[in-house]
């Protein structure tokens, strides 16, 4: 029998004992005071979330990947983070992956089930053909999901770096991990639901991970998203909003420099700031690694 008892995601929220009689304003009220709880929880781990950054940054400076595992919602959270990796980065599918149990079916109809197997980690590892260059990041509100913590343990026997993200202290998650981010938000309103702050928690958490690792490989040009792909209007127009940011030319230029890029922001604005073109802006970014600001100009 597993103790939930012990575990601060399972607890009972003494605030919102009257959740089901409250007005529907009292409690929104009382919801968005316990959501500005887990930013300061976040604050906290900063320093585990640190070393996980660098770790990622340095496996994607080897070619290693950024792998996310686990069920339920923290597989969708995983599964959400790694899909907007390519249209927001310019990264290949392959270089971040978000592996849910259950598989891809389990993002859009539950599969809660999958979350005690013990081989499946461990399969969708292997059928990822996981190497000692990647990072696995195991995710489990609870701290303890068997699929996520198989999944870790044999990521650390191939040889990766191990994260484990968990809401609950002395987490076996983390115990099992290298780097453990423990992120405690308190007792859910809703008792037991960690779709609530342990989810908005992790959310946070990811988007640190996986945003601060890509501009860490030159993903960024001051706070602006340099290789972000053009896949519809939308998008086009923000890159050509990109490009009369960091140089500070009309639509007309960008526009023009963009399509001699041949589609890619961060070589138009390398081209602009260098005055030079496509062909030499791309051997430039190539000896900074993709860092314009490395670029002497």
């Amino acid at each position: 029998m597993i103790d939930l008892n012990k575990m601060s995601t399972e607890q009972i929220n003494d605030k919102t004992l009257d959740l089901d009689i409250l007005s529907i304003k009292d409690a929104l009220l009382i919801m968005n005071e316990e959501d500005q709880k887990v930013p300061q929880a976040v604050k906290k781990e900063i320093p585990q979330i640190e070393k996980a950054v660098r770790v990622v940054i340095e496996a994607f400076n080897k070619g290693g990947r950024l792998i996310y595992i686990g069920a339920g919602t923290s597989g969708r959270l995983g599964v959400l983070d790694a899909v907007e990796c390519p249209p927001t980065f310019g990264t290949p599918p392959e270089m971040v992956v978000g592996l849910i149990a259950g598989g891809e079916n389990a993002f859009v109809k539950a599969a809660e089930g999958a979350e005690d197997s013990t081989t499946m980690g461990v399969d969708d590892l292997k059928n990822i053909n996981l190497t000692d260059k990647d990072v696995v990041v195991g995710i489990a509100a609870s701290g303890r999901t068997p699929y996520v913590i198989a999944g870790l343990n044999y990521a650390n026997k191939v040889g990766c770096n191990t994260v484990g993200i968990a809401c609950n202290k002395n987490s076996e998650v983390g115990a099992v991990s290298d780097i453990a981010i423990e992120i405690v938000v308190g007792p859910e309103v809703l008792t037991g639901s960690t779709r609530l702050k342990a989810g908005t928690a992790q959310k946070m958490v990811l988007n640190m991970i996986s945003t601060i690792s890509m501009v860490g490989i030159g993903k960024a040009y001051k706070n602006l998203m340099v290789d972000v792909q053009m896949t519809n209007n939308k998008l086009k127009t923000r890159a050509e909003n990109i490009i009369m940011a960091a140089t500070d030319v009309g639509r007309e230029t960008a526009r023009e420099v963009l399509k001699k890029a041949g589609g890619s922001v961060k070589v138009a604005i390398t081209m602009i700031l260098l005055n030079s073109s496509a062909e030499e802006a791309r051997k430039r970014l190539t000896l900074t690694n993709g860092h314009i600001r490395k670029i002497s100009l």
